[in-house]
Order: structure tokens, then C-alpha cells, then sequence
């Protein structure tokens, strides 16, 4: 089991790595691009070689820094190490937004021990935003300055303000209606965000984010994040949201457990 100091000096690192491959993905920022979709038939699933690449050199530093950890990409797959530690890799989550030019997308690093994810982070290169989060606490850093997250622990849902990346997300039509609900006796939703929705829950600017179809690398560098902050993120049945699927997310306990009162009908 990693020490907490062990699991700061990793976070430490992966802001580095993150923050170097964020100057590969800006390279192709609202430039033309070349998309390649990753499903046959109707269905879109983006991916570009901005994608490929900050992932590339992402496992590149990480493995050449810690050779017996495992590296758990999107696009390139399982690389076992001979230990329990494990980095989760999004190169590039929101890449629709990122084809749109549209800057909610952001680079996720989240690190594993064992079945806990101890650490997360989210860089977002073009804003100049890294969201990090170990057992230090949650932090923005942005222009040379370190501000502590804190998520709204007053929040109630008559006064909150929900966010979901797409409503065509979620798997079924009884999905999509108790996020509806959720979204009827909520102040204010809106659609959009991808990875940076999570991140303003963190620092108290919105108060759930409900999605569905969510892989667990969408959402397992971003759970420390929220957690952090003072939030609570699970899947619908209130189970650790490590698998993905339809994820819950919000700014405290008694707020998310209403949620998820009124999504499960």
C-alpha cells in the first residue's frame, strides 16, 4: 500500500507528465483535424491522433518512471506491472468537444492502489487549469496560483445546478427519465461539460453531474476530485463508481442521496 507521501510524489509527477502532453494536444487544438470513428454503423465515438499521441507519451514517461506499475489507457489498453498500483489514462476526455473547439475537454490521470483510487487529476491546457486531488486535499492551480477546493455543503436541490455531457448518453428511456426528474425539481441544468463539469462541482460552481455510460476511465481520475472537495460521487445504486456505467456525482451527502432518490423513481 502506497503511503500518503508516496501517493503526493506520484501526483506530483503526473502533474508534470499531464501538463507536458497538454502542449502535444494543443498542437491540434482548433486546427484541422482528421476524425476517426471508433464504432461501426450509426453510433460516434471520436478519436483523433491528438488522442493517440498524448496518451503515447503519457505511458512513454510513466512506465520509464515506474516500470512495474500498470497503465490502463483508452486508447491503447492494459500494460501489467508486477505490482497493485495502477495508472488510469484519458488522454483526451470530451473529444467531441475537443473536434467542436470547444475547451471543456481535459487530460485525466488517476492512480490506482489496489481497488482505491488515492489520487486524480485533470488538466485542461488551453485555460491553463490543472484540478488535482491526494490525500493532501483538492486543488486548482491556475496562473501561478493554488486554491483549495471546496464543493457547496449547503447545497440542497431545489437550489442546485445539474449538469449531464449529452442526454443521448444514457442506455435506456427509464435512465433518461429519472434524470429528468432529478433535473425538474433541480434550479437549473444544462447539457455539455464532459470532464470539466466535475471539476466546478469541485470547486462549489455547480452541484451534481448525473451521466450515463460512463467507462471507468471517465470518471476514475475525477472521483479523488470530487471527494476531496467535500462531494460524494457513486454509481445509481450508491456502489463505488469505479466501473462507470450511469454515475452520480454531487456537492454533499444529503443532496446526492436525494438525487439518487428521485433518478431511481
Amino acid at each position: 500500500m502506497l503511503s500518503q507521501q508516496e501517493i503526493e510524489k506520484r501526483l506530483g509527477f503526473a502533474r508534470d507528465v499531464a501538463e507536458d502532453a497538454g502542449k502535444i494536444a494543443l498542437r491540434y487544438f482548433r486546427q484541422p483535424l482528421d476524425v476517426e470513428n471508433k464504432l461501426a454503423g450509426e453510433q460516434f465515438d471520436p478519436v483523433t491522433i491528438a488522442d493517440r499521441e498524448v496518451e503515447a507519451e503519457i505511458r512513454q514517461k510513466l512506465g520509464a518512471a515506474y516500470p512495474q506499475d500498470s497503465i490502463i489507457g483508452e486508447e491503447e489498453g492494459t500494460s501489467r506491472g508486477s505490482n497493485d498500483i495502477a495508472w488510469i489514462i484519458d488522454p483526451i476526455d470530451g473529444t467531441r468537444a475537443f473536434i467542436s473547439g470547444v475547451p471543456a475537454w481535459g487530460t485525466l490521470l488517476g492512480l490506482m492502489d489496489g481497488e482505491r483510487c488515492v489520487g486524480g487529476l485533470m488538466h485542461q491546457p488551453y485555460i491553463g487549469e490543472t484540478f488535482i486531488a491526494g490525500p493532501a486535499g483538492a486543488f486548482l492551480y491556475h496562473r501561478g496560483q493554488q486554491t483549495v477546493l471546496r464543493s457547496r455543503q449547503n447545497a440542497t436541490l431545489g437550489d442546485a445546478i445539474l449538469y449531464c455531457t449529452h442526454p443521448k448518453h444514457f442506455e435506456t428511456e427509464a435512465d433518461l427519465a429519472g434524470f429528468y426528474r432529478v433535473a425538474q425539481a433541480s434550479r437549473l441544468h444544462r447539457f455539455g461539460g464532459d470532464c470539466y463539469s466535475y471539476c466546478l462541482l469541485a470547486q462549489g460552481q455547480i452541484d451534481l453531474v448525473i451521466e450515463g455510460g460512463l467507462q471507468p476511465y471517465d470518471i476514475i481520475p475525477l472521483i479523488p476530485l470530487i471527494e476531496a472537495a467535500g462531494g460524494v460521487v457513486t454509481d445509481r445504486n450508491g456502489e463505488p463508481a469505479t466501473r462507470g456505467g450511469l454515475i452520480v456525482a454531487a456537492a454533499n451527502a444529503k443532496l446526492h442521496a436525494e438525487a439518487l432518490a428521485l433518478l431511481n423513481g
